[in-house]
């Protein structure tokens, strides 16, 4: 039989992810549970179909290496300047605090001071991959919260530099010189990255771009962040560092988004092996030996860490409602520490077999995090209930217009109406909104508008219009039912976020329904129908047969139409009608050659 690669892990593999990640984002609890749950049942200790986990973890930490890059291509150095205070501040303060409580909880359980040093700062990095991923999925990465645990990750990967450097020296061995022949290979490793990013990468991706070979292209992308983030192994670098670096140096590119496109497939596939073979890590041979000691080990340093994670967002003010949320994002131990009890065990700073205790604890904290994290959201839900604010008393007025939500959409129409010295009575849910529209004398207080007792309170009775522009879809139709029963003399003009909302609102009665797009799309349809020549009269004209036309269609899907082929099929039907009507106009604006229209668009 022929011997060659065998296609049998790879099956495994993938096998397991489309597994175990689909169960796991259907139960919500996010796909990295479900890569490291697919690790721990294929890897050594659970099924044993995989057994060589320390291979497949060095081909998985590419996964980190383009994830980073990739994020260093998002940051030009200008913009990373700017975020020197959340880097440095933020994450200079996270290594102090938590590196001191870890470190004297490594003293209190009785490890020599050396060994208690090490274990706690490494302990204190976090989990890079982890902790972005876990962001990306639920939308965070742009919030406050967001950029500052950013910041503290970028700060962890290049503090975790040095602290492997020091591994040796703590180890009482000679020194030797070999400390600052270590420093200067770092130092040049750094200076070789930013030379090469800065004068040899662009002339060297513009070559392989001119030979028309998307590829060679792609081939030569891999070949760039793997060969930095190899340059930079060498010099005891973190290769994720240095891929970061290369990334940053390349954002001002003019090839950064085909090196986007280029790596990004690639980054998902090895993130979600690195996910996978963390799991595998997981000793449970060593769990059941001491499984007490192990559970009271990964609680005890996963809520230290997360109690000065909840004090530095209080200090940094982050919303009080993200700051557990914030602490158990980033309170599991990071891959990073993987390579300093590493290093640790072979210089003998760890006693006995604290480094494969430790190993296991940071891999169990990582395992816990997407739970971990559910729980910090359900704890913040349910204090946020608690501390609800009551609603404002609101003052009797002889307002004909409530306005129910005052976000992008409310604001144009309560300003309109301001503006045109009429009165409106304003419900909003958001606090700080509140506060600050009060301040320009906006008559706006702080409620549910789907209570009736506030609607009551607010006039309705009285009124003659309710603007419905609250957001979500769910309570803007609970408002309109409520309206409907109780204050049916009301107009309601509602907000229709898409057009099975809109299907909603006309069903239930509402012939004054605007999607909150579709105007602002026919206006830039416009101004491109000019851009390209067309007359601004015409422009405007084809507007207006457009929106009168999707009007109707809307209507007669919404009234004749039940199945969905027939849907498609009256849809093809009225674009073509739509063109008929299109070309009609054109000939006959042809046929005026240049006539009266014209003028009256002056």
């Amino acid at each position: 039989m022929h011997e060659g690669l065998s296609l049998l892990p790879a099956l495994v593999y993938l096998g397991a992810a489309v597994v175990f990640v689909p169960i796991a984002v259907r139960l919500r609890l996010g796909s990295v549970l479900g890569y490291l749950a697919a690790g721990c049942v294929i890897g050594p200790f659970g099924l044993g179909l995989i057994r060589d986990v320390e291979s497949i973890g060095r081909l998985a930490e590419l996964g980190v290496v383009l994830m980073l890059f990739l994020i260093g291509l998002e940051l030009e150095p200008n913009r990373l300047w700017e975020m020197r205070r959340s880097v440095f501040g933020y994450g200079s303060a996270q290594m102090l605090s938590s590196g001191a409580l870890l470190v004297a909880a490594g003293l209190a359980v009785d490890l020599p001071w050396r060994a208690a040093l090490i274990a706690g700062l490494a302990v204190a990095l976090s989990s890079t991959a982890i902790a972005l991923a876990t962001m990306k999925e639920r939308g965070l990465a742009a919030s406050p919260m967001g950029r500052a645990a950013f910041g503290i990750l970028l700060f962890q990967d290049i503090a975790a530099i040095p602290l492997v450097g020091i591994v040796p020296l703590l180890s009482g061995g000679p020194s030797n010189g070999s400390t600052a022949l270590g420093i200067a290979k770092v130092v040049g490793a750094i200076v070789g990255v930013v030379v090469l990013g800065r004068f040899a990468t662009k002339p060297l991706l513009r070559a392989v771009a001119k030979t028309g070979l998307r590829e060679v292209f792609t081939a030569f992308s891999l070949l760039l962040v793997i060969g930095i983030a190899q340059l930079m192994e060498l010099a005891g670098v973190s290769m994720g560092l240095g891929a970061f670096l290369a990334g940053v140096l390349l954002a001002s590119s003019e090839y950064r988004h085909a090196l986007e496109t280029d790596v990004e497939p690639f980054k998902g596939l090895l993130m979600g092996l690195f996910f996978i073979a963390v799991g595998m890590s997981i000793d449970f041979g060593l769990l059941s030996e001491r499984p007490a000691f192990l559970l009271l080990l990964v609680f005890g340093f996963v809520t230290l860490k997360t109690f000065s994670l909840v004090l530095l967002a209080r200090a940094l003010k982050l919303p009080s409602g993200q700051r557990l949320l914030f602490g158990a994002l980033l309170s599991q131990g990071g891959e990073f520490a993987f390579v300093v009890f590493s290093v640790a065990r072979d210089a003998k700073v760890l006693p006995g077999n604290w480094d494969k205790v430790l190993t296991l604890a940071v891999a169990l904290s990582m395992a816990l995090t997407p739970l971990l994290v559910i729980g910090a959201n359900l704890l913040e839900r349910r204090a946020s209930r608690k501390t609800e604010r009551a609603p404002d008393e609101i003052e009797a007025s002889d307002a004909p217009v409530i306005i129910a939500g005052f976000g992008r959409f409310g604001q144009i129409v309560g300003r309109l109406l301001f503006a045109s010295g009429l009165k409106a009575t304003v419900l909003d849910f958001d606090p700080d909104q509140i506060e600050l529209l009060k301040r320009f004398g906006f008559r706006i207080f702080y409620g549910d508008a789907t209570r009736l007792d506030l609607l009551h309170a607010a006039g309705a009775e009285h009124v003659r219009v309710i603007v419905n522009a609250i957001d979500d879809v769910a309570s803007n139709l609970r408002l309109v039912d409520m309206v409907r029963q109780h204050f049916p003399h009301v107009t309601i003009v509602a907000r229709a976020r898409n057009v099975a909302h809109y299907y909603e609102l006309r069903n239930r009665g509402v012939t004054l329904v605007d999607r909150e797009l579709f105007e602002s799309s026919l206006v830039a349809g416009r101004r491109t129908l000019e851009a390209l020549g067309v007359h601004a009269y015409e422009a405007r004209e084809r507007a207006d047969r457009f929106r009168r036309h999707n009007v109707a269609l809307l209507e007669g899907l919404r009234e004749d139409v039940t199945t969905e082929a027939d849907r498609t099929a009256r849809l093809r039907a009225s674009r073509a009608e739509l063109e008929r009507q299109f070309q009609l106009d054109r000939q006959e604006i042809e046929r005026l050659e240049g006539g009266d229209w014209q003028a009256e668009s002056n």
